[in-house]
This record gives C-alpha cells, sequence and structure tokens, in this order.
C-alpha cells in the first residue's frame, strides 16, 4: 500500500513512448510525493491508451496547453534527446519545474543555454540519470565524501549485454507504439557511436562525476569489432586523481557495470543491476580508520520513483537536490562531446575546450 503525503507535487509528463511507459508513468504514481496530474502527447492514440492504464487527472494533446494549466507545477521532459532542451526551456518559461531525460541535450551551446535560463529562473531543473538515486551508489557517494579522504583513483565501467532484451522484454511492460508519434528527423539511431555515448556513456560520465568529482580531460580509444564497440577512457579529475572508464556495447554476458574507488583511508567496490532490476547496487565501503566493511540493504531499489521523489522534495520543502542539475548536465555533455574528440584525433582533450556535439 502507497501511504502518499499530505502535499503531493502535480506533475505532467511530456512524451508517452517507452521511457514514460517503462519508468515516469508508475513512478509518479507510487512516489509517496507526487502525483500523476497530466499526460502530454500529440499522439491522440497513445494518449488515450495511457490514460485507460495510467489514471491522469487532464490530458493534453498540445504541449502549450499543458504548460497553460494552471494545476501543473513540474513537467517531465520523456522526448527524444533532441527535443530535450526546447521542450525543457519551453517548462521553464512557463514557470514549471523541470524533470529532463539524459542527456540534458545534444550540444554544448543549447545546453550552455539551457543552463543559464535555469539559473534566471529560480526553477529547479533536474536530469533523469537515476542511478544517483540508487540506496548503493547514494551510499557510497556519503562514504566517499565523509571517510574516504583524498582520491586516488576511479575505475567504472557500464557493458551492456547481448541479451538485454531478453530480460528487459520480461521486465517492462508491453509497449504500446504510434504511427503518430513525433520523431526526430532521419533515425537518431543509426549513427551507433553517437547514440551510445549520448544514450549510454551519460550514465557512466555522471557516476564517475558523481563520485569522483569533475573531470578536467580524457584520452579515449575506441575499437568496432563484430558488431560490437569499446570505449576505453583515461580520465583526469579536477583532485589529481586518476581515472579509467569503460562503455562497451554490447558484451557476451550478463549486464555489467561497476566502480572501484581507492582513496586515502579506505576503498569502495560496486556492483550495479540491471537497471529494470529495480535493485539497488551491492556496494561494499571498506575504512581504514575502524578496519572494516560497510555496507548498505537498499532494500527500496525503485530508482525510477525514488528520483520522483527526490525532485519533489527539493521543490517542496527545499531538500538540497541529490539529483543531477543543469551545470552537472553541461558537464556531461562536454565530457561525451571530448571523448569523441579525442577518438577523432587520438589527443588528450581539455573537458572545458570542445563545442559542438557528439
Amino acid at each position: 500500500m502507497i501511504e502518499k503525503e499530505a502535499r503531493l507535487l502535480r506533475i505532467g509528463v511530456v512524451g508517452v513512448g517507452p521511457i514514460a511507459q517503462a519508468a515516469h508513468f508508475e513512478a509518479c504514481r507510487r512516489a509517496r510525493n507526487a502525483e500523476l496530474y497530466a499526460i502530454c502527447d500529440l499522439a491522440e492514440d497513445l494518449v488515450t491508451n495511457m490514460a485507460a492504464i495510467h489514471h491522469p487527472r487532464v490530458t493534453y494533446l498540445d504541449y502549450n496547453e499543458m504548460l497553460a494549466d494552471p494545476q501543473v507545477e513540474a513537467v517531465i521532459v520523456a522526448t527524444a534527446d533532441q527535443f530535450h532542451v526546447a521542450m525543457a526551456a519551453q517548462a521553464l518559461a512557463a514557470g514549471k519545474h523541470v524533470l529532463v531525460e539524459k542527456p540534458l541535450g545534444v550540444t554544448v551551446e543549447e545546453c550552455e543555454a539551457l543552463c543559464e535560463q535555469v539559473r534566471s529562473s529560480g526553477l529547479v531543473l533536474q536530469i533523469g540519470t537515476m542511478k544517483r538515486f540508487d540506496p548503493g551508489i547514494a551510499f557510497a557517494h556519503q562514504f566517499i565524501q565523509e571517510e574516504i579522504g583524498q582520491l586516488l583513483a576511479l575505475k567504472a565501467w557500464y557493458c551492456d549485454s547481448t541479451y538485454r532484451y531478453t530480460v528487459t522484454d520480461n521486465l517492462q511492460p508491453l509497449m504500446i507504439s504510434s504511427a503518430h508519434a513525433r520523431r526526430p528527423e532521419g533515425n537518431p539511431k543509426a549513427d551507433r557511436r553517437r547514440y551510445y555515448l549520448l544514450g549510454h556513456a551519460s550514465h557512466l560520465v555522471d557516476t564517475a562525476r558523481f563520485l569522483g568529482g569533475e573531470i578536467i580531460r580524457v584520452h579515449a580509444r575506441l575499437v568496432e569489432k563484430f558488431g560490437a564497440y569499446c570505449w576505453f577512457v583515461d580520465t583526469e579529475f579536477a583532485d589529481g586523481s586518476l581515472g579509467h572508464l569503460d562503455l562497451t556495447i554490447a558484451v557476451r554476458m550478463d549486464w555489467h557495470e561497476g566502480f572501484q574507488v581507492y582513496g586515502e583511508h579506505g576503498s569502495v567496490v560496486g556492483k550495479t543491476f540491471n537497471p529494470w532490476y529495480l535493485r539497488s547496487s551491492e556496494v561494499e565501503c571498506f575504512s581504514a580508520r575502524d578496519g572494516q566493511y560497510h555496507r548498505v540493504l537498499g532494500a527500496d531499489g525503485h530508482v525510477y520513483k525514488r528520483q520522483i521523489e527526490g525532485f519533489a522534495e527539493t521543490i517542496l520543502h527545499g531538500v538540497p537536490q541529490h539529483g543531477a542539475g543543469a551545470e552537472d548536465g553541461v558537464a556531461a555533455i562536454r565530457t561525451l562531446v571530448a571523448i569523441s574528440r579525442s577518438v577523432e584525433t587520438g589527443a588528450w582533450v581539455s573537458v572545458s575546450d570542445v563545442t559542438g556535439g557528439v
């Protein structure tokens, strides 16, 4: 039984495609402090079908009409990557808080412009890198901040599996599509390098930054064989520690994701599961101060629900933002572009110097 709080954040979701169907609708309904108030999409058949399943209070076929509804306090932008910035900007201009799916955008310039709009608006913008709300990863972050002292090195890996859809087809709801859905020009998934960096490396980079701090330089290599892609990325963090990121798609094994962090007074080792299991990462934090390993149970591993609850806590009660903000989104897209440029040139690339897109 879901126990709802007295004050609920009224959320409207724009985009009724796969990520909304698989994650955001249910997350809003399960969140203790939010409600699925409205859904919006150009595809009337999708809106009708999703309304019958999830029972929002109102539905819209026009985004501007939803934004004009004074009852909508916050918007989840669950559209294609290419539409993220424009739709988030519209919501901010209408006085709505925003949770925008990752990545924040597709170019450095558009993300920086949106970040400036967020600063001047006084509104909350959060990016849907939901792994920050994984109890294991959150526990690792807290341990690193409070116990580990100076960092020496971080390794993180995100390896999608050839069996991904065997798993997710059983875990996700049956997806409903529509011929009337709005799609970007061309086929963004056709450029696999770009698609994997934006869609998958955005998680890897955000987790590395969440645990290790600001990334200032990267040196990346890419190999493509038998339909698989592997990026090995050497990183330099602002505090002088070293990093190694591994993005491999797809490994001939189970989902393989995790991290290791080595510090002055301890270490952290984490294993993260396929996100659709909604299972907390298994994380062990060793403290040299007491000579013991520490780990959290993480019984509530519904990261999509937890990110909605964190988003609502910040808006309703002024709780410090735990999720990734606009500046994190800019830093992530800069890092992704730097990885792409480094692959092209074979050289180290400063994250602060890049422009354009992946």
